[in-house]
């Protein structure tokens, strides 16, 4: 009874210090947003200014197009009018000489003279210019068509202006996105039908904290651009952390949205290396990958010899080839492990099984001609080989003479699969 107050203030203690990470983490996310509010106004600011300068030298361009218009009307009305006033200069003047000549014939006494006058005159007249002349103008004086009014129209346009429409933001449907066999397939939708939609971008991270996306992260997000429907695969994906972040938001073709609503999913699996320094010397091994070495013995002999000055080899726990495991990765190179020999071609992962169903797949070269793969007990000794004694179990596949594939499951492998799971 005594333990129970002080596993109550632990509870307390516990539950605090969550809470506080979580406003430490808001606090930080804040501050970050009063930043990128700065940032993000000055350079809608610039945009504008831009927008605003491009909007003048428009409203210039189309200045001088209209300036030109009505200059090239003034020039070409004023030459039409200065022709017609020309033309009626000269016929005025030839009708006043026609007139003054009319004249002097009424004062002539001889009849003879004033018959032959008049004839002269009568012909004159019916040749001279202002009788051919019209007395119209060929233009008008008028340029109200090349009037402009741009008030009333734009206040109506102009006041239409503003920022331009941003889609809503998706809301991810956690029902129809699913997490299996490394790959990711999220699916969303929009709260509003919008057809102005041109693509969507993904945003992803890997983190081991299964609440809300974190501030502070120290995987970036991923980005994937150019998504056309409203459901994406993300393939071939290493589940090296515990879940994984998601957001998405909806692009037009002139702004991109908000954000939806980030998810957070869980990515379980069972992550492992193979561990070199329990490796039979034949083998030659690369944290997955594994493939025999007739010489490796020999080499690894050689340079354990050139290393120590002595005739033995090198400890495993001194190999170059030993992993440091975390806390989490128990090396079964550890305690005292020593490497597969004789005809155990092993080696082993480095990380004990503890729990739960877990699958693999192994991808073999076609040319092999016979591996093994499966799980083992602790207790597996150097000299056993996989599948042979109590101690582990094992699929076992043998090229040699013919393909013979052994194990306690009722699936056997393509003679075109180069995939053993």
């Amino acid at each position: 009874m005594e333990d129970e107050p002080e596993e109550s203030l632990r509870k307390i203690i516990t539950t605090l210090a969550v809470k506080n990470e979580e406003i430490q983490n808001f606090i930080y996310s804040l501050k970050q947003m009063i930043q990128n509010v700065e940032a993000n106004s000055a350079r809608a600011q610039e945009d504008l200014e831009a927008e605003f300068q491009s909007l003048y030298a428009l409203l210039d361009e189309l200045k001088e197009d209209m300036v030109m218009k009505i200059k090239q009307e003034r020039a070409s009305r004023t030459y039409e009018l200065q022709a017609q006033l020309v033309a009626c200069s000269k016929a005025l003047e030839s009708s006043e000489e026609l007139l003054e000549a009319a004249n002097q014939a009424l004062g002539t006494a001889n009849h003879h003279d004033f018959s032959q006058a008049a004839k002269q005159i009568k012909d004159s007249v019916t040749m001279a210019p202002a009788f051919r002349l019209s007395l119209k103008a060929k233009v008008s004086d008028n340029m109200s068509h090349l009037m402009v009014d741009f008030v009333r129209p734009s206040r109506g346009s102009l006041g239409a202006l503003g920022p331009l429409p941003m889609p809503s933001a998706p809301e991810i449907d956690l029902a129809e996105s699913l997490v299996a066999d490394n790959c990711v397939t999220l699916a969303w939708r929009m709260p509003d039908e919008d057809n102005k939609i041109d693509h969507y971008v993904l945003e992803y991270r890997r983190t081991n904290f299964e609440g809300p996306p974190r501030a502070k992260e120290d995987q970036p997000w991923m980005v994937i651009e150019g998504i056309k429907g409203t459901e994406y695969t993300l393939t071939g994906l290493k589940f090296d952390m515990k879940y994984m972040n998601f957001r998405v938001r909806a692009c037009n073709k002139a702004v991109a949205g908000e954000f939806s609503e980030p998810v957070t999913l869980e990515t379980r699996a069972f992550m492992f290396r193979l561990d070199a320094s329990t490796c039979h010397q034949n083998l030659r091994v690369d944290e997955l990958s594994v493939e025999w070495d007739a010489t490796g013995g020999k080499v690894q002999d050689v340079k354990a010899r050139e290393k120590d000055g002595k005739g033995r080899t090198a400890s495993p726990a001194n190999s170059p080839a030993r992993v440091v495991q975390s806390p989490k990765r128990m090396s079964l190179g550890q305690g005292g492990r020593d490497r597969f020999t004789a005809e155990s071609y092993t080696v082993l992962g480095d990380t004990l099984i503890d729990g739960d169903e877990h699958y693999w797949e192994v991808r073999y070269d076609r040319d092999s001609k016979a591996f093994g793969v499966g799980v083992a007990y602790r207790s597996l000794g150097k000299f056993d080989q996989l599948g042979k004694t109590s101690a582990s179990w094992c699929l076992h596949l043998n090229n040699w003479l013919q393909v013979s594939f052994t194990a306690a499951t009722p699936s056997r492998p393509s003679s075109r699969s180069r995939w053993l799971g």
